[in-house]
């Protein structure tokens, strides 16, 4: 894994982006929403590409309907899916299973990692230190 650096990003590159650093941004998390806020801004500014898994997209949407904020969960949706939407189809299903098995990664991890792999993404960017061992992709946290 390699720390991320907004500002080293190529310019047009397409990010898959890990569920946690949405809801740092979401949250305003006092510790770990700046470390993501210049991918955002870049992604903003027409800089880059930002891509989500169904996954992240019914993670993301967990907390507000939780709390009963329905009104903020169709916000939160209507930004996440005007990025790009991986699907998870059959083909990222099995290699999300492959990568399982080689790295012991959760399922959500799974798919995400595959969904990456998926749409050659330049990089996959996260917060969660399960990927550590992960090659073959760029993995920026």
């Amino acid at each position: 894994m390699e720390r991320l650096n907004a500002a080293e990003i190529p310019g047009g590159a397409l990010l898959l982006v890990d569920t946690a650093p949405i809801i740092y941004q979401l949250e305003a998390h006092p510790r770990h929403a700046a470390r993501f806020e210049p991918l955002f801004a870049r992604h903003a500014g027409g800089e880059i590409v930002l891509a989500i898994t169904t996954v992240t997209l019914a993670e993301v949407l967990t907390g507000p309907l939780k709390a009963g904020e329905g009104a903020l969960a169709q916000r939160c949706a209507a930004v996440l899916e005007s990025w790009r939407v991986v699907e998870l189809d059959a083909g990222i299903a099995r290699t999300a299973a492959r990568l399982r098995a080689r790295y012991s990664l959760k399922l959500p991890d799974a798919v995400q990692l595959a969904s990456a792999l998926a749409i050659n993404a330049h990089a996959l960017v996260t917060h969660d230190r399960d990927f550590a061992g992960v090659r073959g992709i760029r993995v920026l946290a």
